[in-house]
């Protein structure tokens, strides 16, 4: 039996046959399925559309990163993070640790976790985006690609101070972070402490605004240690020595 729940449902999937014949079909239990269905259908092909446009790549899952490596992870703090309520007040999220640590994969944690749950992300390198935006030439284009770019409810922007920039880039990072100011979140990966970001922006003015927009209303979670990837390089020569030294794997006379 159809009800004023089953008829609201058709009317938000915009199934304007169907409604146009509702007293005909008022009766029948085959209208709910086709309902149930379609919104089956949309909400899987809406899942698709979000992470194919937030480019956030492979990555390993939170269940396999090793906690017990860095000399300092608050797991609490990326906990919390992962629980993506940062996206309601439209806080902040800063990462900042030497290479190797593990925030880029935390970074793309988050972000599928955020597309899982119906938000709308993308994830992008530093390099990538500032040159995207310092490689157009009108300012119509311009403004259309920093309305792109502030529009999504997760902006993640990856490997922040592994470059320098001019400092129209600078400007141009000031302006994007501006316009998702206390709107929508973004999450930066950082090699550098904020002291250090004058080396990324020599001599640019607006350093200093930008930080303190970037940290306004901002969780920020320093991790530090040794590298993974120089962990994982020297597990790899191990097991390949091991397995050198093993009897069985000595060719036999």
């Amino acid at each position: 039996m159809l009800t004023e729940s089953h008829h609201l449902r058709a009317e938000n999937l915009h199934l304007y046959g169907l409604l146009a014949h509702w007293t005909e079909i008022e009766d029948s239990h085959w209208a709910i399925q086709l309902i149930e269905w379609e919104e089956a259908e949309r909400a899987r092909r809406s899942l698709e559309r979000r992470l194919s446009s937030a480019h956030i790549g492979r990555f390993k899952p939170m269940a396999d990163f090793d906690w017990h490596w860095p000399e300092q992870c608050d797991r609490l703090a990326i906990t919390e993070l992962m629980s993506l309520e940062f996206l309601k007040t439209a806080t902040n999220a800063i990462l900042v640790g030497a290479s190797g640590l593990g925030k880029t994969t935390i970074a793309q944690n988050i972000a599928q976790q955020a597309v899982m749950h119906g938000h709308t992300v993308l994830f992008t390198s530093a390099g990538q985006l500032l040159g995207d935006l310092a490689a157009l030439d009108s300012d119509s284009a311009l403004r259309r690609r920093l309305r792109f770019y502030a529009a999504p409810t997760l902006l993640v922007i990856d490997e922040m101070g592994y470059l320098s920039y001019s400092n129209r880039h600078a400007d141009l990072l000031f302006e994007l972070i501006n316009r998702r100011h206390e709107q929508k979140s973004t999450l930066v990966t950082t090699n550098k402490s904020f002291a250090e970001w004058s080396e990324v922006f020599p001599n640019a003015a607006c350093v200093v605004a930008l930080i303190d927009r970037l940290v306004h209303n901002a969780e920020i979670i320093a991790i530090k240690g040794k590298s993974y990837r120089q962990k994982e390089a020297q597990e790899r020569a191990e097991q390949r020595s091991k397995k050198r030294k093993s009897p069985t794997s000595r060719s036999p006379e």
